[in-house]
């Protein structure tokens, strides 16, 4: 039995119709891939850019990563900070692009965290020593539980002067997570004033040693 022309007629223009859809598909798949290849591969490249300076300032403050802060990982590649979101005392919203163009120590700590107790103290040396204009210790809390416990602990260790910052949902610690930059805590960043990483530390650290007040001037001396 042969195919009648209106038979003939139907598939070949059901042929053309799949056709087209086929390429259309093709097409917004290489669209979606090819969008997606390009973001990819300007992250890097945007980074690289931006954190230039900060990679050029890690190294030149590798000499005094000694002593009380031989455990601080010198940035040796150009790693730009993810914007963490987090509150001060009041409840305010904040990130980390608040301090853009200051040069931050940021440091994630909890009460159940054991080697924070010792910690806090030294950061909060370190912030009267060196704090001002273009340097802030920036220590914020990751308990998700009991949001005044916090509070009450530091006044259990005598840190009153450190400027409060919290984090009840704790992203800023997956966020940091996923950079490959926390492992535990505390987990401690010297971000430079673009927002880059200059150090990293997983772990406590004796901030308020001579060795660690010289790592961060040499930090500064841009």
């Amino acid at each position: 039995m042969t195919d009648q022309p209106s038979s003939r007629f139907a598939k070949k223009r059901l042929a053309v119709i799949l056709a087209g859809g086929a390429a259309g598909v093709l097409v917004g798949l290489a669209g979606v891939y090819g969008i997606a290849t390009l973001t990819r591969n300007a992250g890097p490249d945007l980074a690289a850019g931006a954190c230039k300076s900060a990679v050029e300032t890690a190294q030149k403050a590798a000499a005094f990563a000694k002593g009380e802060v031989a455990a601080v990982a010198i940035a040796k590649n150009p790693l730009k900070v993810p914007d963490i979101a987090f509150q001060d005392a009041a409840g305010k919203p904040l990130t980390l692009a608040n301090w853009r163009g200051r040069t931050v120590l940021l440091n994630l700590w909890a009460t159940w965290c054991v080697p924070c107790r010792k910690e806090m103290p030294s950061l909060e040396a370190l912030e009267q020593k060196l704090g001002g204009p273009n340097f802030e210790v920036v220590t914020v809390n990751i308990d998700t539980r009991d949001l005044e416990k916090p509070k009450t602990w530091l006044k259990e260790v005598g840190v009153s002067k450190l400027n409060y910052y919290a984090d009840p949902a704790a992203k800023t610690f997956q966020d940091l997570k996923a950079i490959g930059r926390a492992f535990g805590m505390p987990t401690t960043m010297l971000i430079s004033p673009e927002g880059c990483e200059i150090g990293t530390i997983a772990g406590p650290a004796e901030w308020a040693s001579d060795d660690a007040v010289n790592l961060i001037k040499a930090a500064l001396a841009r």
